[in-house]
């Protein structure tokens, strides 16, 4: 699991910024916000502007790291605008089976990479300083990994030449290792790139804008699975949208999706934005067959009733016991000790500060508390 992770210099976080999951209080109701004593279920308030889509870039920046797929910047902008740092700093902190490793990096102004360390168990592993062009690999060994030949990585940097429109031009050593040495099953480095490779992160609101009104058809062929198409169903029953539904074949050999009624109502060209939404979740999250380890869902609720909105985050927990989900909102419905708790419910100020309710007030917050009455009144006003 993510135990730590802390950023610095990226977009609108000039300064030092850090979740701490294991970081909870000892409250006794909503325990299913909680997983192996850290924050599985975290909410996380904020106004319009203060960050909660960058912050949920960073949190995935590792995750483009790792993998093969090159980020594109659009408008260039990647370390923070007043800041006269020339990297944006990385640090995350992971538990598995009960071992801790460390992973740092730094990126400069075109996400190049320009240091990375990592640390597990208190011991330094490596330590890539890119700009400078040293390079210490002397306790490979500790992972069971000093067969591996560092010049020929060291070789690979020379030779990588730039290529126009991509970002990353270092390859992390991490990555280099992991795919040049035979680690065992059970490595701690397996289980890293594992866990990065299952996170993921969406926001519902530009994933519905220009819904095409027509399914792709990989989604078709999934319902055209019976038990697939019924547990569909069942989602957005669960959801609150009372429905049935049937896929059809037409005479064109095309597959329209239909709500079930005395006359069948295609689904796609009446269902409402908020069902469209379901369906958007539905597709990139609940059918799929791997198990996310991480889910970052920015504005998750913009198109839902704060009911539906409730039914999704008990979903969540019933689906995802121990997968660790950060979902950002305004809907103030939803900070309630009913569903939440005090140290998972966040408040990302104009400042970048994040700063959980338990830590916003001088009061003792307690199950019978009415969070969102003392939000709105301004209990946690100067957090904002």
């Amino acid at each position: 699991m993510l135990k730590k992770f802390t950023l610095r210099n990226y977009r609108n976080f000039k300064d030092e910024i850090s979740i701490d999951f294991h970081n909870i209080a000892g409250y006794q109701f909503s325990s299913d916000c909680i997983s192996d004593g850290a924050i599985s279920k975290m909410l996380i308030y904020g106004r319009n502007a203060t960050g909660k889509t960058n912050l949920g870039r960073a949190l995935m920046d590792i995750n483009m790291l790792m993998s093969d797929i090159k980020m594109f910047m659009p408008n260039g902008v990647f370390l923070n605008a007043d800041s006269t740092g020339e990297t944006a700093e990385f640090s995350y902190t992971f538990l598995f089976e009960g071992r801790e490793l460390i992973y740092n990096y730094s990126r400069s102004f075109n996400q190049e990479l320009q240091n990375e360390k990592l640390k597990i168990d208190g011991t330094d592993i490596f330590n890539c300083e890119f700009t400078k062009g040293v390079y210490d690999f002397a306790n490979l060994e500790y992972i069971e990994a000093e067969i591996a030949n560092t010049d020929r990585y060291l070789q690979s940097l020379e030779t990588n030449k730039e290529v126009e429109d991509t970002i990353e031009t270092k390859l992390p050593f991490l990555k280099w290792l992991v795919s040049n040495v035979a680690l065992n099953s059970d490595s701690i480095l397996i289980q890293l790139v594992d866990y990065v490779r299952r996170m993921t992160m969406f926001t519902v609101s530009s994933s519905l804008m220009g819904f095409p009104r027509k399914i792709n058809d990989s989604f078709y062929e999934l319902l055209e699975n019976s038990e697939k198409l019924k547990d569909f169903e069942e989602f957005l029953n669960a959801m609150g949208i009372e429905c049935s539904l049937v896929l059809k074949k037409l005479p064109d050999g095309q597959r329209e999706l239909y709500f079930a009624h005395e006359k069948l109502i295609p689904f796609f060209q009446n269902a409402s934005s908020g069902t469209l939404a379901l369906v958007t979740l539905y597709r990139r999250l609940v059918s799929r067959v791997w198990e996310a380890s991480f889910i970052y869902l920015d504005e998750f609720d913009a198109f839902y009733h704060y009911e539906m909105a409730e039914n999704l985050i008990r979903f969540f927990k019933i689906k995802y016991p121990k997968c660790q989900i950060i979902m950002t909102s305004h809907n103030t419905n939803l900070m309630t000790n009913r569903l939440m708790r005090p140290d998972c419910l966040f408040i990302l100020s104009r400042i970048g500060t994040l700063t959980s309710l338990c830590n916003a007030t001088p009061r003792e917050l307690r199950e019978g508390h009415n969070l969102e009455k003392m939000y709105i009144s301004g209990e946690f006003e100067q957090y904002e």
